[in-house]
């Protein structure tokens, strides 16, 4: 039976999840310089030893209230199948295995959900999976492509 491994963290009390594939580490909240004309998803650019990763405003697109960046967040910097990225978390639990049958399909819990993978259900409650290629649109793909080349 084939297994997955996700990286847990946290955003206003609600679980996601990353495939543990996607991501590189996890490193404390830095400055988050702005990129001007980058899509509104985007907080701006930071720089980790020479590799500069657009911030996601993960918050914004699973319709969470906007707050201060703290510098107790957490950066969590991954990849998507066109670029690295960094997205910022309140909290980082860990990692957890799972068997992929124990993975909901997101479409049979929640419909026309984009960023949204699939689910899984704990005994306390649910970890959404988030799928980092979905994340942006095409139109948000383009815009951060020339912010990044002209900021």
């Amino acid at each position: 039976m084939d297994r997955i491994q996700l990286l847990v963290f946290t955003l206003d009390e609600q679980r996601y999840a990353l495939h543990l594939s996607a991501v590189e580490r996890i490193v404390r909240s830095l400055e988050i310089t702005p990129l001007p004309k980058a899509p509104e998803i985007v907080l701006g650019a930071v720089n980790i030893q020479g590799k500069v990763f657009p911030a996601f405003n993960i918050r914004k697109r699973f319709n969470l209230p906007e707050r201060e960046i703290s510098p107790n967040d957490h950066l969590i910097l991954a990849h998507t199948s066109r670029r690295p990225v960094a997205l910022v978390a309140d909290e980082v639990s860990g990692v957890i295995d799972r068997s992929e049958r124990e993975v909901v399909a997101a479409e049979e819990i929640l419909p026309r959900v984009e960023y949204v993978e699939g689910v899984v259900k704990l005994e306390d409650g649910m970890i959404l999976i988030h799928d980092l290629n979905k994340f942006l649109s095409l139109e948000e793909e383009i815009k951060l492509e020339e912010a990044v080349k002209n900021g």
